[in-house]
């Protein structure tokens, strides 16, 4: 196989299920594409794709293509992600990946990052999913609960979050407040809709509380936060995140069976980098200031 311009092609028409799609991806012109699909159908002596009205879907030789090709442009994106974290200045592109639970923590510790060092654009990415930091999908990982486990990688301890449950003011006039444990199981609850989440503290919850007392569910923090607020049930909060809002009341203080502690993840072969180690250092600076 002596072109990979072919085999790099006939992967995005396989992954996006068009030819203006692969065209687009790949910035060429649609008619490249279909040249390069006949070429490379034409070597191999087998079809890799079943054309019809809605685009191109791969053979099960096409599907054998797409894993190889997959897997080359999985190595392909790590060697350009260890080469752009390389050198001894502070600049290009910094990737942070994290929760977006932690937002509230990473904006200003980025904005200020920038404001230091101002040749440097930044990318949060939040979500629920793990970023393969041996791909070069990210720089920086901030993750919560147990320590990541993947080799490779150099974990470093960050924090321990303090969390707490608490109500809205209004809900607390409307359903008032809960004065032990056992109490707790006449209220209404906010929680993650994924019922095998590995936050402590929801687990915890999850444990304590029947089912049909959950009765807001949602599976971004952002919205659970909104629906405590706007008084739909209790629910967990950072502390630190709850000062924020004058409206909560404390439900119940925080417990260590419900603190989450806190991880730095880095890849080996990018943490000695001049970029990361200088926004994990300001990281761990900004954090203590802010306590």
């Amino acid at each position: 196989m002596d072109n990979w311009d072919e085999i790099r092609t006939a992967y995005q028409v396989a992954r996006l299920g068009t030819v203006s799609g692969a065209a687009e991806a790949l910035g060429v012109h649609h008619a490249t594409v279909i040249r390069h699909i006949d070429a490379l159908e034409g070597r191999l002596g087998v079809k890799l794709f079943q054309r019809h009205a809605r685009g191109y879907t791969a053979t099960e030789a096409g599907q054998d293509l797409l894993r190889v090709a997959q897997a080359t442009d999985d190595q392909f994106a790590q060697l350009e992600g260890r080469i752009k974290g390389r050198g001894n200045d502070v600049s290009g592109e910094l990737v942070v990946t994290s929760l977006v639970a932690f937002a509230p923590l990473l904006v200003p510790a980025l904005t200020s990052f920038r404001a230091q060092y101002p040749e440097v654009t930044v990318r949060l990415l939040t979500g629920d999913r793990l970023f393969r930091l041996q791909y070069g999908e990210a720089h920086v990982a901030l993750r919560a609960g147990a320590a990541p486990q993947e080799p490779d990688n150099v974990v470093q301890p960050f924090a321990r979050e303090q969390i707490a449950l608490y109500a809205s003011r209004a809900y607390v006039e409307r359903m008032g407040m809960p004065d032990s444990e056992e109490a707790l199981r006449e209220h209404h609850f906010v929680s993650h809709d994924d019922a095998e989440t590995r936050a402590p503290f929801l687990r915890w919850l999850h444990g304590h509380v029947s089912p049909d007392r959950i009765v807001f569910r949602a599976m971004d923090t952002r919205i659970m936060e909104a629906a405590v607020l706007a008084g739909a049930g209790i629910g967990f909060f950072g502390v630190r995140e709850a000062t924020q809002h004058p409206d909560l009341v404390q439900v119940m203080p925080p417990r260590d069976e419900w603190t989450s502690p806190l991880w730095l993840v880095t890849h080996v072969d990018l943490h000695r980098t001049a970029k990361v180690q200088a926004f994990v250092r300001h990281l761990k600076s900004f954090a203590d200031e802010e306590g």
